[in-house]
């Protein structure tokens, strides 16, 4: 058993960390092990390859996520965590994405320092739809910290809220 996890750690050392590795790892981290976008049913939606990836966050409508049952709208706290949630993702991707290959081990050892700084979300209108979308992009992007612009649409495209957040790098 010893020798069957040495190998195995070996074999890890050994494979070159490139971009898309990377990439693809905190994808993983964030859609496998963080139980509530799980529970939420967060999907994670990658368009485009390499470094031309886009990432989006897509969530069905179901009423166990109702926030105001007269009017069957989505809780604004599923709202505020797809945000949350898509302006870090986006954050550390493109920071991966602006990060020299030689220096991605660096940056892979900050990753669980990672997190968000601040938060404001505007709700633009009640949350209804059967899909909400959400997506983000850097406004800023320094050593430390990363200050995105993030938007949650429904599936017709009416745009529910946005919200502007800072997190940190490590």
């Amino acid at each position: 058993m010893d020798k069957h996890i040495s190998d195995n750690d070996n074999i890890k050392s050994k494979r070159k960390l490139d971009h898309d590795v990377m990439i693809n790892h905190v994808i993983a981290l964030f859609r496998d092990t963080m139980p509530f976008n799980q529970l939420l049913g967060l999907e994670f939606i990658t368009e485009g390859e390499g470094l031309n990836a886009q990432i989006s966050l897509h969530l069905d409508w179901q009423p166990s996520l109702t926030g105001n049952p007269m009017q069957k709208i989505l809780h604004g706290g599923v709202t505020a965590t797809m945000l949350d949630t898509i302006g870090g993702l986006v954050s550390i991707v493109e920071t991966i994405k602006q990060t020299a290959t030689e220096h991605l081990a660096d940056l892979q050892v900050r990753l669980p320092t990672m997190g968000t700084v601040d938060m404001r979300v505007d709700y633009l209108r009640p949350g209804r739809g059967e899909r909400f979308i959400a997506t983000a992009s850097i406004i800023r992007k320094g050593s430390k910290l990363v200050v995105c612009r993030m938007e949650l649409h429904n599936e017709k495209g009416d745009h529910i809220a946005f919200g502007t957040g800072t997190y940190m790098l490590g």
